[in-house]
């Protein structure tokens, strides 16, 4: 399906769709996306045909599904959505997890991935999977980052979200708060930063980003009488970044980071661990925010809620998240093709 670099130049975006859990939402907001798909885009769902036409069927919705190729012409109907299909292994119902279908979730990531790879797919974008059931199936998973850092290779990759007008990216990700710190080296931290500058520029066109980084302990650290991670870590990580010209405030408290004064200006937002930035995102972002993961060399978002098992098959969903997923999915490829040369 390789397609050469040129034709990749020219052509519509192509944003792969992964379905999710088969369960869960994923299939019902693939149904949805084909009644109204995004201006300037071509989304192709990976996932099971049987499936998206039963859960179309039980939602009372309309779907053409029209097996993807390349070379062919994107439908631009209302209800037509193009598919690489995947087989279930067994029969998959709204609402009930069934461990028998955790080795299909993970070939549409690694189709997606591997598509992705390979030039013929832009970016990827995925609908929340349920670590659970995977995990209850046999297979060591610990969700979508890890996955797709360990297919593509990736040593390090930073998850950031994106909505309510913020970008906040995280030092580190989903580990006990009593981990934090230890966690957080001179090493880790700088590498990053690094990842976050670079993709800020490549993938979101910001020629010099303003980032700001908060401090680990309350009031970043009180001048050592909290903490020392500021004195010890952080600083000096920044004091040879901004050698380097890149534009970073901090360390900075966390409880003021986030006022008006402090964002003015600002581009992203460090936090050191997932509950100290998050929140404020979410809030913010009112159920329309993005999971991002910088660092590897696809690009790949994803909504920012779970799998809503009760929801599933019920038409009581709203698509925003998922909307704003391939949104900026969009702009960030067609940013990283402006980049190359």
């Amino acid at each position: 399906m390789t397609l050469s670099t040129q034709d990749s130049a020219l052509r519509t975006p192509i944003i792969a769709l992964t379905a999710g859990e088969p369960a869960g939402i994923g299939p019902d907001l693939c149904v949805l996306l084909a009644q109204q798909k995004p201006a300037g885009s071509r989304i192709v769902a990976i996932a099971n045909r049987s499936l998206l036409a039963e859960r179309a069927a039980q939602l009372g919705l309309p779907l053409e599904l029209v097996d993807f190729s390349p070379a062919a012409a994107a439908p631009d109907r209302a209800g037509v959505l193009e598919v690489l299909h995947r087989d279930l292994s067994e029969p998959a119902l709204a609402g009930k997890l069934n461990p028998a279908n955790s080795r299909y979730v993970l070939d549409t990531l690694t189709a997606a991935a591997q598509g992705c790879l390979d030039g013929t797919f832009d970016a990827m974008v995925t609908a929340p999977v349920h670590k659970g059931i995977i995990n209850d199936a046999g297979i060591p998973f610990t969700g979508h980052t890890e996955f797709l850092a360990e297919l593509t290779g990736t040593a390090q990759v930073v998850m950031m979200l994106v909505g309510g007008g913020l970008r906040v990216a995280l030092a580190t990700t989903h580990l006990p708060l009593k981990e934090v710190s230890a966690a957080i080296t001179r090493q880790s931290l700088e590498q990053v930063i690094r990842i976050l500058h670079r993709d800020l520029r490549s993938r979101f066109a910001l020629a010099n980003p303003r980032i700001l980084v908060a401090g680990l302990n309350p009031h970043a650290g009180e001048s050592g009488h909290m903490g020392r991670e500021e004195i010890d870590v952080i600083a000096p990580v920044l004091e040879t970044l901004r050698a380097e010209g890149m534009d970073l405030a901090g360390p900075l408290p966390a409880d003021t980071l986030f006022t008006r004064y402090q964002l003015q200006g600002s581009d992203c937002q460090l936090a050191m661990y997932h509950d100290q930035g998050l929140p404020v995102l979410k809030f913010a972002s009112f159920g329309g925010g993005v999971n991002v993961t910088l660092g590897m060399p696809i690009i790949r978002t994803s909504v920012d809620h779970g799998t809503a098992l009760t929801l599933a098959g019920t038409g009581k969903i709203e698509s925003g998240s998922l909307t704003a997923a391939i949104q900026l999915a969009l702009e960030m490829a067609r940013n990283q093709k402006a980049d190359r040369p």
